[in-house]
């Protein structure tokens, strides 16, 4: 009986300094598997750095390294999206580069997909690279984005997990511009079959986090929008709450002008309501055009990215072979 084939999806953008060490570690720790076979999908996110060129070292040593180089940085939803295109494993490891998803821990997630679980999370107990400031809001996150969400996702979950094929095809059927794979996993999830695995993630090898204060916040806003429409709910509320407001103003006015004799000065009065209703108009507007944009982004259907994929020598070798 033939190995099994397991890929490891690994999502890199400026790398230049983790992608050898990562390569190395991943050698080390997978030799435990047995009758396994790996292949290593790196996936080059437009890095300007010297990322590709020290994957393309890595694959003149090793004939499992092939290089999914995107043209530009299109994010790393998609470059998970454009590694799983081109992952032909029975199962799909997905990890990032900066070695905080420690590949350690792929042997016990390949042992559980052995025993029978489709699909292998990990939860983030500790990020040992975060300050409190940062773990604060990474909460507060969560706890607002279930609240209003239709879709639950769970807390300190990184992209760091094994699909087996049958939910790794699922994903592929989607056919969304803007992704989160987190609500996409959470959507198909099953009640069973699936297993957790609790990690402390390390200080990164090299580098520093992409992930700056204006990017995380796009992220936050996404989250919500692709798996809500509860802001729209909201928008509406605070539609209705102005016009409460507006009208029990506006009698406030007509009583005080009419029964008690005693007309308030209209300048303050006509200013906070101008203010007040137009923040409203502003916020609601705001809302709504999220939601717009996302069907503009969806109804053009352009692809996902634009690549290359580069394989091995050795494989091209026997593609040749077997014409």
């Amino acid at each position: 009986m033939p190995n099994k084939l397991v890929s490891i999806v690994i999502s890199a953008y400026n790398e230049e300094n983790n992608v050898a060490e990562l390569h190395k570690q991943l050698n080390e720790n997978l030799k435990k598997c047995k009758n396994i076979d790996f292949e290593y999908i790196f996936v080059d996110d437009g890095s300007k750095d010297k990322t590709y060129a020290n994957c393309l070292k890595l694959q003149k040593k090793d004939k499992r390294v092939k290089i999914v180089q995107l043209k530009r940085n299109f994010g790393h939803e998609i470059a998970m999206t454009a590694g799983m295109d081109y992952a032909k494993g029975d199962a799909v490891v997905f990890m990032d580069a900066d070695l905080q998803h420690p590949p350690v821990y792929i042997p016990q997630m390949i042992e559980l997909w052995q025993n029978g679980k489709e699909i292998v999370l990990t939860k983030r107990l500790d990020n040992v690279a975060t300050s409190k400031l940062y773990k604060l809001c990474a909460k507060s996150f969560y706890y607002v984005l279930n609240l209003v969400s239709d879709m639950p996702i769970m807390e300190s979950a990184p992209d760091f997990r094994l699909l087996d094929r049958k939910y790794v095809n699922f994903l592929k059927s989607f056919n969304e511009q803007d992704r989160l794979f987190r609500g996409l996993l959470s959507w198909i999830m099953p009640q069973d079959n699936v297993e957790i695995i609790g990690f402390v993630a390390p200080e990164r090898f090299s580098g520093e986090s992409k992930y700056n204060f204006i990017k995380s916040l796009r992220l936050a806003v996404n989250s919500i929008v692709q798996f809500s429409v509860m802001p729209l709910r909201i928008a509406t509320g605070l539609g209705i709450v102005a016009a409460i407001m507006a009208l029990l103003m506006g009698l406030y006015v007509f009583v005080e002008h009419f029964f008690m004799h005693n007309p308030t000065p209209g300048y303050a009065t006509i200013m906070v309501t101008v203010v007040f209703l137009g923040a409203v108009q502003l916020i609601c507007l705001g809302i709504i055009g999220e939601y717009i944009g996302k069907i503009h982004m969806e109804v053009k259907k352009r692809p996902l990215y634009v690549a290359d994929y580069v394989e091995s020598k050795a494989e091209k070798d026997g593609a040749e072979n077997n014409i």
